[in-house]
């Protein structure tokens, strides 16, 4: 199907902020310059708020005000462009980028086969031109890699040349542009001077050329594609259909599409859950590897809750359907690994904007050479050979590799490390914290506290608070909710940021939250911490009744005390900035060896604290998992969030952590700042090659093979300096 037969508008969805969305696979991108030239020439559109292309897919996000652009416009613009777009399908998006790595796999083979050829009967050319070779024998050597390298170039410049043509019916240059042009102008220079039976004909250059780019293309797709790999990994563990079970106890499969919160779903042995939900009925063990990073079979039952993507082992569950398809944490964990590609740190944007503007300094700087040496009086072919030369040797391709190579390894690090970028720059901004400020209750310490006091089944006001809890996504409130087996939530509930949730019931309002916000006394609360020293206070109030307090513990995560005191050796300030009471919190940073922390901080109080660490020079990380927590998420230099967070603190977030440990958060600090230097060393290798490689081109010192080779050896050494960044942090992980 053409472009034109599509109706666009079919493929477009609402946004959050009131305008549409749009996803699509683009073809045609071969570097960081097309991506660049897309984002753009997009944006320069009426009501286009975002486009970006995810560097390892090549999928195109765009958002947009479908008031002012109509959706067949952003695909004209993209085809006007030189890129030809379509739907974005995975599986029709893998079978694509499987039929380039095919073509660029067989075009290596085919110029690999010819340069070596060629290349046989050049040395014998270069070897009797200083001896005793007939004119005869050296025209049928050079007519022989003729007839060789025309065939051969002509199959194996394809993927370059799609690409330059495109570039320019669009009116833009791209980096494929001067490699066109200087394999073209070397292939047709030596097809003359062979006719002229000169002493030199230049196939193995172009042959050469092109077996160096294709490998480093070849190497960049097979990157790119393990990267993407990662992502289709999480997605086939999505469910595309629920076993439904209807009033009447009846089970339907239907569409995980029709499924709704509130409903019942049946999960046999052997499958994969399709929702996040809570057990009702039925013991298992699942695999819950992905959430919780443990790869141990854990035990569950009712009450327990369940998220998309895990898998059950054996027995039967009927589990409550708490949140349905698209909003799962399996669907948020896909977003955020689409978000990781699709971000652009300023690094890449910097090298972007220098990639952009080299391609006509480089035909600018071939013409000049062309020019001058035949000015000197030097001759038109030698000076034309000077030209190619520097046409080939400045070829940006290095430039656009050094940023997105090391991007993308990194992400491919952060994920297996259990990190899920957000923000372009997020990897820089880690890089530079000096000061971690952590929050305790779900950050330090797991989401799932215990009750201290056993719960009665006829206790009417701790069931109807199980149900309010429902509404919060506390962890204390979650801790109450599972250990009454409340299922049903309570409707009109009002939530105070930092302090509880409110109903209507009955005619008489029902608190439930910090011992303040349900106004109980600061004796009572003491009376209760003299019997549970460490322990976390939930409040409830029903009418005008005295409050009750619920006693909570919560564990340190697992590896919570190695992690701290490795950060702590590795140069960084920490600090517990808790909404908690202070007992809680001492007892907390105690056992983790940490000096500074405060308790009983409200949003604001966190905020202003965070405020004064900055103005005092520190570059803070913040972590966090509450709703208290979003506005200093926001307002730090950078900030995690756990997987298990609330959504509000996961979008404040730039970057979110999956499973029980807290090694990731050391993880992804050294990570970033190995993934910065790395970076950073990339970027001299790609000037320090052009500032040397330049001018001795110019001069005349350099032939076209060598320039192939010069210009191939720096985008291979940046790419290998990039994946080198998988040896740095091998075994450098902290096991949870």
């Amino acid at each position: 199907m053409t472009v034109h037969m599509r109706d666009w508008d079919a493929f477009v969805t609402p946004a959050a902020d009131g305008g549409v969305h749009m996803d699509l696979a683009v073809e045609g991108i071969t570097c960081a310059a097309c991506m660049g030239e897309i984002e753009r020439g997009l944006s320069q559109l009426p009501g286009v708020t975002r486009a970006r292309v995810n560097l390892t897919s090549h999928r195109l996000a765009v958002d947009w005000d479908a008031e002012q652009t109509p959706a067949d416009l952003i695909v004209s613009t993209l085809d006007h462009m030189g890129y030809r777009a379509h739907p974005f399908d995975p599986a029709a998006q893998k079978a694509r980028e499987d039929r380039t790595g095919r073509e660029l796999l067989r075009a290596i083979g085919v110029s690999g086969f010819a340069s070596m050829n060629i290349m046989l009967m050049s040395v014998s050319v270069w070897s009797g031109n200083v001896t005793d070779i007939t004119d005869e024998t050296r025209d049928l050597f050079h007519w022989v890699s003729a007839l060789i390298a025309l065939p051969a170039v002509a199959y194996s410049i394809r993927p370059f040349l799609r690409s330059a043509l495109a570039a320019i019916r669009g009116r833009r240059l791209n980096m494929d542009v001067p490699i066109c042009i200087g394999v073209s102008l070397a292939v047709g220079l030596s097809v003359i001077q062979t006719l002229q039976s000169q002493h030199h004909a230049y196939f193995e250059s172009a042959t050469m050329l092109l077996f160096f780019l294709l490998v480093g293309r070849y190497l960049d797709h097979n990157m790119r594609g393990r990267t993407r790999s990662l992502a289709e990994n999480i997605a086939a563990l999505k469910a595309e259909v629920a076993a439904r079970i209807g009033p009447d106890g009846s089970v339907r499969e239907v569409p995980l599409s029709k499924i709704e919160p509130g409903d019942r779903v049946l999960v046999t042995a052997g499958e994969r859950i399709p929702v996040d939900g809570v057990i009702e009925t039925g013991q298992s063990e699942i695999d819950q590897s992905l959430v919780t990073g443990e790869t141990a079979l854990a035990a569950v039952g009712p009450g327990t809750r369940v998220y998309a993507g895990t898998l059950n082992a054996d027995g039967v569950l009927e589990v409550r359907v708490s949140v349905a398809s698209g909003a799962t944490l399996l669907d948020e964990v896909n977003r955020l690994l689409e978000a990781a590609g699709q971000a652009k740190s300023r690094y890449v944007v910097l090298a972007d904007r220098a990639a952009s503007m080299y391609s006509p300094i480089v035909h600018a700087a071939a013409l000049m050479t062309f020019l001058g040496w035949t000015l000197y009086g030097l001759g038109w072919q030698p000076s034309l050979i000077i030209a190619i030369s520097v046409l080939i040797i400045t070829c940006p391709c290095a430039l656009g590799l050094a940023i997105p190579a090391v991007q993308v390894v990194a992400s491919g690090l952060l994920f297996r490390a259990g990190v899920l970028i957000h923000s372009g720059d997020a990897i820089e901004r880690l890089a530079a914290a000096d000061t971690i400020v952590f929050d305790k209750t779900g950050t330090l310490t797991l989401a799932q506290p215990e009750l201290l006091e056993p719960v009665d089944e006829a206790d009417q006001d701790l069931a109807m608070a199980g149900r309010l809890a429902l509404s919060s996504r506390h962890p204390l409130a979650l801790a109450l909710a599972r250990a009454t087996g409340a299922t049903h939530p309570l409707s009109g509930v009002l939530e105070t940021t930092g302090a509880g949730v409110e109903v209507s019931q009955d005619g008489q309002i029902v608190r439930l939250g910090s011992p303040g916000f349900c106004g109980v006394p600061e004796t009572r609360v003491a009376e209760v911490l003299e019997r549970h020293g460490d322990a976390s206070l939930l409040a409830l109030r029903v009418g005008s009744d005295p409050a009750r307090l619920i006693p909570m513990r919560q564990s340190l995560r697992p590896d919570a005390r190695q992690v701290i005191s490795l950060l702590l050796s590795r140069g960084y300030r920490i600090e517990i900035l808790s909404g908690d009471r202070s007992g809680a919190v001492e007892a907390a940073a105690a056992a983790l060896g940490v000096v500074h922390w405060r308790a009983s901080m409200t949003p604001a109080d966190k905020i202003a604290r965070l405020d004064q660490l900055q103005a005092e020079g520190a570059t803070v990380l913040m972590v966090g998992d509450g709703l208290n927590d979003a506005p200093a998420l926001a307002g730090a230099h950078v900030s995690l969030s756990p997987v298990t967070a609330v959504h509000l603190s996961q979008a404040a977030a730039d970057a979110v952590f999956l499973g029980d440990a807290l090694a990731p958060v050391a993880d992804a600090l050294l990570i970033s700042r190995r993934a910065k230097a790395v970076m950073m060393q990339n970027l001299w290798i790609s000037v320090i090659y052009n500032l040397i490689a330049v001018p001795i081109a110019v001069a005349g010192f350099v032939t076209p093979l060598v320039a192939a080779a010069a210009m191939s050896g720096s985008s291979l050494i940046v790419t290998a300096n990039a994946l080198r960044l998988r040896l740095l942090h091998s075994g450098a992980r902290i096991d949870g």
